[in-house]
């Protein structure tokens, strides 16, 4: 299985389709509140929602739909990462509740050669969220330092620092 990618395999204009998507449950919603501090009723309280607010039922915090979108497109996008350098815009488009399956996709905008190291590169992405009905939620662009194909042979190859098995009573 791919683990992120290294500058090289970046094309300028690829869309990696992040799957699975994930269905909001209210438990993750108040963890994600509760984690974070954020005690918002309109995240935590149902009958707050239901009666002084217009959509009649909780909304799951923006910030839990951006990080969840974050977190699928490690595998596809940030796993070889080196840092991710800037969130240069973050956009909540319509509201997400409990029971919505969220699903994520990232396109590369542009890349270039770091100006400091020659063995990474900046890599330019797009991510957005939609739900079930494919309703766009939440659009995300930030720039990503990753490691240039000399970078990851020089420090262990696909997967540095995991250990070789050993065979029992040897």
């Amino acid at each position: 299985m791919q683990f992120g990618r290294t500058y090289e395999e970046f094309e300028v204009g690829a869309t990696y389709k992040h799957w699975p998507g994930k269905t909001v449950t209210e438990y993750d919603d108040h963890l994600f509140c509760l984690l974070t501090m954020n005690h918002h009723p309109l995240h935590m309280d149902a009958n707050y929602a239901e009666k002084t607010t217009d959509f009649g039922k909780n909304v799951v915090v923006g910030n839990y739909i951006y990080s969840l979108l974050l977190g699928m497109s490690v595998p596809d996008v940030s796993g070889k990462a080196i840092a991710n350098l800037e969130i240069e815009s973050l956009k909540h488009v319509a509201p997400t509740f409990h029971g919505d399956t969220v699903y994520g996709q990232t396109t590369v905008l542009d890349k270039w050669p770091s100006k400091s190291k020659n063995d990474r590169g900046i890599v330019h992405v797009e991510t957005k969220g939609y739900k079930q009905d494919g309703t766009l939620v939440c659009v995300f662009r930030r720039k990503v330092m990753v490691p240039t194909e000399t970078y990851t042979k020089e420090r262990g190859g696909e997967q540095p620092g995991r250990p070789e098995p050993k065979e029992q009573g040897k």
